[in-house]
């Protein structure tokens, strides 16, 4: 993989075949295997290894990128040459900042993200793993399909000005579906230490819940109580983060125009943007190398602040919302440039107020309800309102007097993420959380009353 010191090395040549002044290189080096299984077996076992020089050059207010995953002195002429071609057609833009200073990258060290035992696995012991599986799979009865995949990624963005920020992480990942004839159960779970992984058990949890839905119930649509799984809250919650950008504020697209410093959710939510959170993932910088900063987003409710790039921070200064977006400052939460999308909140955090619950104890609680293990097909109906549909899947469960009673078939959901967040009743203790349609994120299991279901589905 590339270190800091190779990619140093390859910048001083991309520098020389260069004519402009400014040029900035983002090197990612990517190991990535991946196991498949299906049917109780396995049936792929796939590795990729790819180095890549993301090549960027700006003059004159223009600025453009090209990449190349060669780096023999003929394919680094040939991605400097399409940059600098690309650029000089370019529509000089009065905006365009310099490139990040070498100063903008020091900061507080994040914990490293790098384990040896997770680098070191092979595909002997990823088969391993889904033999323990399917080997919980057939003592119950049922079929398994999933994935086990394990990575090493190393990231250097340098550039003229003398910046030179290097960051890797290893990462493991497991998900698993048990399906029985007309009920499915379902886990997954990702992190940098492997010996935060436990195969088995997440077998065992999905083949629970497959068994305990079978011959599900069909229940009336309606406003219901329902236990929220980590998984399921971070896949709903996903889907405002890129409203807490500052680019979102100024192109009018964020739900958050006209409500930042206002009180917008529940007193109980609390929700921050901390990079060095020891459950958390990722670079320390951003994609100009700008590091990171731990954000409040939300405390109490109340929207606090926003996230910024260097470029979109001179722009909110400069713009009509400056005096009604609270704290302007760079964060370091930009997007490689040239970019539309700004920046946004990538490492999110709820912080819970205290008397956390599990979720046997939202379940013992609750006199009616509906325990819910993930939600998927999320879409988005009303962007100011934060109104999404989706449905749940995977294990939804009928909770009556507080036990669970039997599973039911699933539900469609139209739900304002507003009024959602305003009546959560209790929380759990936040824990690194993986789903499928938003980032991972350290997230509590959630009780909320009167979730609006809207039809049900055959199965």
């Amino acid at each position: 993989m590339l270190d800091q010191s190779k990619a140093q090395s390859i910048f001083d040549k991309i520098k020389k075949f260069s004519t402009v002044a400014e040029i900035e290189v983002i090197f990612s080096s990517t190991d990535h295997s991946l196991t498949r299984f299906a049917n109780n077996t396995i049936h792929q076992n796939v590795s990729e290894l790819n180095e890549a020089a993301s090549i960027r050059v700006a003059f004159d207010g223009k600025t453009a990128r090209a990449s190349t995953n060669r780096f023999d002195d003929e394919s680094l002429k040939r991605a400097v040459q399409a940059a600098e071609t690309m650029a000089k057609v370019q529509e000089p833009d009065s905006d365009r900042l310099p490139l990040a200073q070498a100063s903008e990258a020091k900061g507080a060290d994040a914990p490293s993200r790098w384990f040896e035992n997770t680098a070191a696995i092979t595909p002997v012991d990823r088969a391993d793993a889904v033999g323990k599986i399917v080997a919980v799979a057939k003592k119950s009865k049922l079929v398994t399909a999933g994935i086990y995949s394990s990575s090493c990624f190393a990231e250097t963005i340098i550039n003229s000005n003398g910046l030179n920020a290097h960051h890797r992480q290893t990462s493991a990942e497991v998900s698993i579906t048990m399906l029985a004839d007309d009920s499915s159960g379902w886990q997954k779970a990702n992190s940098p230490d492997v010996a935060n992984l436990d195969p088995v058990r997440l077998g065992e949890i999905a083949a629970e819940k497959a068994a305990l839905s079978r011959k599900p119930q069909e229940l009336a649509p309606g406003k219901y109580t329902v236990i929220l799984e980590p998984a399921a809250v971070l896949d709903v919650v996903g889907f405002m983060f890129w409203d807490f950008g500052g680019l979102a504020i100024l192109d009018q697209r964020s739900f958050l125009n006209n409500r930042i410093g206002t009180k917008l959710f529940g007193d109980n939510i609390t929700i921050i943007d901390d990079v060095a959170h020891p459950l958390q993932s990722n670079a320390p910088f951003d994609g100009e190398g700008v590091r990171r900063t731990r954000v409040p987003l939300v405390e109490n409710g109340v929207i606090k602040r926003l996230v910024y790039a260097r470029s979109t921070a001179e722009k909110m200064r400069k713009s009509e919302y400056a005096d009604k977006v609270g704290e302007i400052a760079v964060t370091g939460h930009g997007f490689p440039l040239p970019n539309e999308m700004g920046e946004m909140p990538t490492n999110i955090v709820f912080v819970t107020p205290g008397g956390e619950q599990s979720v046997d104890q939202m379940i013992a609680g609750t006199e009616r309800g509906i325990l819910i293990t993930r939600l998927w097909y999320i879409r988005e109906v009303d962007p100011y309102q934060k109104i999404l549909t989706g449905m749940t899947r995977d294990g939804t469960f009928l909770v009556e007097n507080g036990k669970v009673k039997a599973g039911i078939r699933n539900f469609r959901f139209n739900q304002s993420l507003i009024e959602m967040l305003n009546h959560v009743e209790a929380m759990g203790k936040p824990v690194r959380a993986s789903g499928e349609e938003s980032f991972d994120m350290v997230a509590p299991a959630m009780k909320v009353k009167d979730f609006n279901f809207t039809e049900v589905t055959k199965f």
